[in-house]
C-alpha cells in the first residue's frame, strides 16, 4: 500500500518518513502535521501482523524476539503519539489502498487544524 500515491489527489498536505514528535527518535511513514494525524504502513512480517505473521522455521528464537521488540516499539510509539494529542492510523500492507486512503482523508478532515510553532516541527525550521 502506498498512501502517498493516493492522498495527493485528495488535496491533503503531508510529509513522508518524518518524526512527528521532535523529542522521539522515530519516524512515521506519513504525517499530516496540521491535523496531528500520523499514518504507519506496516508490513505483515516485520510488524507481526495478527492475521498473516508466520514465525520463520529457521532461527526461530531470533525472529520471535525480533517480532516482539518490533511490536513493543510500535505500541510505545502509539502511546507516545496519543499522549501528545496525535491520532495514529495503522495501515497494513494487505489493506485495500483506496479504502485506507478514504479512512486517512476522513481522519485528517475531521480533526481541527493546528498550526504548530516551528520549533515543534521535526528537523527544525525549513
Amino acid at each position: 500500500m502506498c498512501g502517498t500515491r493516493v492522498t495527493p489527489a485528495r488535496g491533503l498536505r503531508y510529509r513522508v518518513c518524518t518524526r512527528p514528535l521532535p523529542d522521539v527518535r522515530r519516524t512515521v511513514d506519513i504525517v499530516f502535521r496540521s491535523a496531528r494525524v500520523a499514518v504507519e504502513v506496516r508490513g505483515c512480517f516485520w510488524h507481526a501482523c495478527p492475521e498473516h505473521y508466520r514465525l520463520p522455521q529457521t532461527n526461530d528464537s531470533y525472529w520471535s524476539a525480533k517480532a516482539a521488540r518490533n511490536v513493543a516499539r510500535d505500541r510505545d510509539t502509539a502511546e507516545r503519539l496519543t499522549a501528545a494529542g496525535w491520532r495514529l492510523i495503522v495501515v497494513w500492507e494487505h489493506d485495500d489502498v483506496h479504502e485506507a486512503a478514504a479512512h486517512i482523508e476522513s481522519a485528517v478532515r475531521e480533526r481541527p487544524q493546528s498550526h504548530l510553532p516551528r520549533e515543534q516541527w521535526s528537523g527544525g525550521a525549513r
